[in-house]
């Protein structure tokens, strides 16, 4: 470690830190999501007869179960109806039907590879693109003689691209603006659907029915389309866009579905007379992901995970009434209990079509042939399902070689050996089938079959172990190492006059530092330790991260041997001061709210009751400050009140004109209130101009203020009378949302202005964005959140003048100074006096207490509510995608993924600008106070890290690994908007207190 500096800042542990966690957030993708694709299998096919010579896959993008099974009321009759007559005529008389469970992410993408490939794909795939493959892999498509895919661009060219024969794969698709949240689509008739996103699926029907018109007239497509082994692949996104736009409740919605009944009743049809009604096509229709209630898919949500399979046609097996089974609570209210519901994995979807048509089966497929959809002889069904089994086990055995080859010493799957290795089960099947012994072939193959997939998750999680303990041992490293630097820099006291970033202006000896001889040992032992680590993983041919994962325990720990003595100094020093109760009674207390702040992401509920105690605050403060200062209590108390409202309140919300009406003119009101008291008690007389230019900025934004709001119900009214957004209001939004996005950062920020005055400009830059944001009650969240924030800050102030025993002037800059440390530009022009007086060079910076440990808590448990204040902690889904049709609605997950994220980290910049003035105001070196949060936040990170789950149900799976990613992400978050604040509030000055004689400092 000679290559480090010889005394370590806060400065070089920032960068420490962000490396730290950005390289660990991957550990996740590594341990959990590392992609299952393996290559080099051979291909395996039924040789027998298929059933069927050709195939028809629909796919109802967003399509929830329950709302096509389900009997919906009549808008004219008020009776209750099916929205897919055709659909339950075919599992009341033709075909079978059920369940299709899908996997996290709920996303169009792993949707469509799990159907049609018939493996789930890692989640770091979706941040790659939804049209290219960041892996190759076989699907059923590529395995066919032809496909012929209709539909949206997002979906479509990932099968084409990468297939064996590109010719072999058709994509006839309509254009990526037809995909409007908003406006109306056009069909291939160029009539104008307002609002309405059902016209993609009429332009997919429609163009169906051209390519079988055109091959009247076109011989070669004619024989294409006459080959056998050929799919039809109809991809139907209107369900999934008139749920984003209008919810999967609305009449849109439903009425959707019974178009896309009447569309499949239709393509039926047209096929049975093109084909003479030979009997020898497949149907199967099915979604890749449902839909939540406010519109948003992607997390483990029941309502996301459960999508409909309907079969019918050759090859397919009729309705069962003579034993119906597979029915629960899900399905009781949609008048199909006589009929047997039969549930599928997404990915055995796959192999059934590869069965019915008789191709090879996709080499990287892990779905299970579902027997109950197959009406074949017996001979065919065992057959079928021994291909299914060698096609997993090729993976298998595959991957096995694979592990083998980079194990120093490898442990095989005791599962799949001796009676059951892989060659005594293919001898054993095949002799039951020569045998005629059908039933047993398949029970032994179901066996086995649950074995490989049992031995697949066995290598998949290989280095679970390892990797687990290499990623604690790094967590809790950067705990002690971080901790170290904060009780040796911030506790320990090497000099009572710490620079800006925490190192001592002046260079002493230490008399506790480690002597050379003991350095060189330690480095020379972390060199040894690191080179027996890499040698084990140039073996195991791990990815280059991982020697990232075991470099950085190695390096933490190292330093905190190191300074351990320095350490135990700090902590004595501590001690001896404050005594063993109060600092362990801090430290545990600590701990115990960080623990709280986990439970609160399983329970949005246990902010509101923080909320609530956080209320009683004031009862318990000192006399001295309880005295003078009832009107600032008050407005905590009330403000924390307010606050709590919004975590008890449901996620799933509509939208609410009235709310944000009412919270524009609240937010209104604030503005004007602002612009008439703040600059007159922030005035500094030095400078008559500065509080006119003040005024007029805050009238400025106030107006913005109210524009936005006028806008914003205006846009809500069209989008809601399917009139689309109007283009001047999507113009004057984007306009408003870069202007006043650029007000902060264009004035005040290189000059020296009151922290009140700072606060509020940016409490005002940010309010019209998050009201062009807003669909229900964000904006009054937004301005009870910045309420308790100001005054949990004056609260503070209070606080610390009255420990020291000194007053504070918020109304004067007598002692003013800014967060650099440098005298302010404004007192240049005053008499040698003030200017020595204004100076920070001699002004005392102090060391953190125990006492400093509410703060840092506070900002932690602030960061917790203004990420999850309006929404569902264990997914970015539950923040309604609405909000970004006001600057757009044509479809761009990304772009409208990154508004969003703008809109959810608003209340992160007001929260870290409080806290970086807050830290300058208890006079604390900048980033202290955040580098204790930072360092301790990662307890919690820790507990997510062991909650994460890779079994139960899909939605506990999704929140546990949406716990992980965003309580990981928050530190990266929290990291870069302090250094965000740093440049927002890193020059406003701060009123000191008073020039009396503090209470002396140990």
């Amino acid at each position: 470690m000679a290559w480090l500096p010889s005394k370590l800042t806060s400065a070089l542990l920032l960068i420490i830190g962000v490396l730290f966690h950005v390289t660990y957030i991957c550990s996740i993708f590594d341990i959990y999501f590392t992609s299952p694709l393996v290559h080099g299998m051979g291909q395996h096919r039924v040789e027998a007869p298929a059933p069927a010579k050709r195939l028809v896959l629909f796919v109802a993008d967003g399509l929830r179960a329950d709302k096509l099974y389900q009997f919906h009321p009549d808008p004219e009759t008020n009776e209750l109806t099916t929205k897919a007559p055709f659909l339950r005529n075919i599992i009341e008389k033709e075909g079978s039907w059920g369940v299709s469970h899908t996997r996290v992410p709920t996303e169009s993408r792993p949707g469509h590879v799990a159907i049609i490939a018939g493996f789930y794909e890692d989640v770091s795939a979706v941040t790659k693109g939804w049209q290219m493959n960041p892996v190759n892999f076989d699907s059923v498509f590529n395995q066919s003689e032809h496909t012929w895919s209709f539909g949206s661009p997002d979906i479509l060219p990932m099968f084409a691209h990468g297939a064996s024969d590109p010719d072999r794969i058709d994509t006839i698709m309509y254009p990526a603006e037809y995909e409007d949240f908003g406006a109306g689509r056009r069909t291939s008739t160029d009539t104008k659907q307002s609002g309405d996103a059902s016209a993609l699926d009429t332009w997919v029907f429609d163009h169906f029915t051209e390519m079988l018109e055109k091959s009247k007239t076109d011989p070669a497509l004619h024989k294409k389309l006459h080959s056998d082994k050929i799919i039809f692949f109809l991809h139907l996104l209107g369900l999934d866009t008139n749920g984003h736009s209008h919810l999967p409740t609305s009449e849109f919605y439903l009425n959707n579905i019974r178009i896309v009944d009447d569309g499949i009743k239709k393509v039926t049809e047209q096929l049975s007379a093109f084909y003479n009604n030979d009997g020898k096509t497949s149907y199967i229709f099915t979604a890749d992901h449902g839909m939540g209630n406010r519109g948003a898919h992607g997390d483990g949500h029941p309502d996301n995970t459960r999508t409909p399979i309907v079969a019918w046609g050759a090859g397919i097996q009729g309705p069962n009434k003579v034993n119906p089974q597979g029915h629960d609570e899900f399905s009781a209210d949609w008048r199909l209990n006589e009929y047997s519901r039969n549930d599928v994995k997404q990915a055995d979807i796959a192999p059934l079509m590869a069965s019915l048509i008789g191709t090879h089966y996709p080499v990287n497929s892990v779905g299970e042939l579902p027997l109950p959809y197959l009406d074949t002889p017996d001979s065919f069904r065992a057959a079928s399902t021994f291909t299914n089994t060698l096609q997993i086990l090729e993976q298998y055995h595959v991957k096995q070689e694979l592990k083998r080859r980079t194990e120093i010493y490898f442990r095989p799957f005791p599962g799949l050996t001796g009676e059951h290795s892989p060659e005594a089960v293919k001898a054993q099947v095949q002799a039951l089938i020569d045998a005629g012994k059908y039933e047993e072939a398949e029970a032994e193959c179901a066996i086995v079959r649950n074995l490989c997939l049992e031995g697949l998750r066995y290598l998949q999680t290989y280095d679970w172990l390892f990797l687990r303990s290499v990623i604690s041992a790094g967590y809790l490293g950067w705990i002690a190492f971080s901790l170290n630097f904060i009780l040796r820099t911030f506790v320990g006291g090497q000099d009572s006059r710490l620079g800006p970033l925490g190192a001592p202006r002046t260079r002493r000896p230490i008399a506790n530092a480690a002597s050379a001889q003991e350095k060189q040992a330690v480095n020379i032992l972390s060199a040894i330790v690191f080179a027996i680590f890499a040698i084990i993983l140039t073996i195991k041919q791990s990815p280059a991260l991982y020697y990232a994962y075991v470099a950085f325990p190695i390096f933490f720990w190292s330093r905190v041997v190191l300074d351990r003595r320095e350490l135990i100094s700090a902590i004595a020093k501590t001690t001896q001061n404050y005594g063993w109760v109060k600092t362990i009674g801090s430290v545990l207390g600590y701990i115990v709210a960080l623990e709280i702040l986990v439970y609160s992401y399983f329970n949005r509920g246990i902010l509101s009751v923080c909320f609530m105690f956080l209320a009683l605050w004031p009862v318990f403060l000192p006399a001295a400050v309880q005295r003078n200062n009832t009107l600032l209590m008050a407005s905590w108390s009330l403000s924390c009140l307010g606050t709590s409202i919004f975590t008890l309140l449901p996620v799933e919300i509509g939208e609410d004109k009235m709310l944000i009406l009412a919270g524009g003119l609240i937010l209104t009101i604030c503005g004007f209130v602002s612009t008439v008291i703040v600059p007159g008690i922030t005035a500094d007389p030095q400078q008559p101009n500065a509080a006119v230019t003040a005024r007029n900025v805050m009238m400025f934004q106030t107006g913005l203020i109210a524009l936005s709001t006028v806008i914003v119900n205006d846009t809500v009214r069209s989008l809601a009378a399917h009139e689309g957004l109007p283009f001047l209001n999507q113009t004057l939004s984007w306009i408003i949302l870069f202007t006043t996005g650029s007000i902060p950062f264009v004035y005040g920020a290189r000059s020296n202005q009151h922290y009140l005055l700072r606060m509020v400009i940016i409490f005002l830059s940010f309010a019209p964005i998050f009201i062009l944001l807003s669909i229900s009650y964000e904006s009054i969240f937004y301005f009870c959140l910045s309420a308790t924030l100001l005054s949990w800050l004056m609260l503070e102030r209070k606080i610390y003048s009255a420990s020291e025993m000194q007053p504070l002037s918020d109304t004067l800059y007598s002692e003013k100074r800014g967060l650099t440390g440098a005298p302010s530009s404004s007192s240049a022009g005053s008499s040698s006096s003030s200017a020595a007086k204004g100076s920070a060079t001699d002004y005392p910076i102090r060391g953190l207490t125990p006492k400093d440990a509410r703060p840092a808590i506070f900002f932690l448990f602030f960061i917790n509510v203004a990420f999850f204040g309006t929404g569902n902690v264990a997914s970015l889904a539950s923040f309604s995608l609405q909000s970004v049709f006001r600057l757009t609605t044509v479809f761009s997950p990304f772009f409208m993924g990154a508004l969003l994220i703008v809109k959810i980290l608003i209340p992160f910049f007001l929260v870290s600008s409080v806290f970086r003035v807050l830290g300058r105001s208890l006079d604390l070196p900048p980033f202290s106070l955040f580098l204790l949060g930072l360092a301790t936040t990662d307890v919690m990170t820790l507990n997510f890290f062991y909650l994460v789950r890779d079994d139960g149900s899909w939605l506990e799976i999704g929140t546990s690994i949406s716990h992980f990613c965003i309580s990981s992400l928050m530190v990266l978050f929290t990291i870069l908007l302090f250094a965000l604040s740093d440049l927002l509030v890193g020059r406003v000055l701060v009123p000191a207190l008073g020039e009396g004689q503090r209470k002396k400092r140990s």
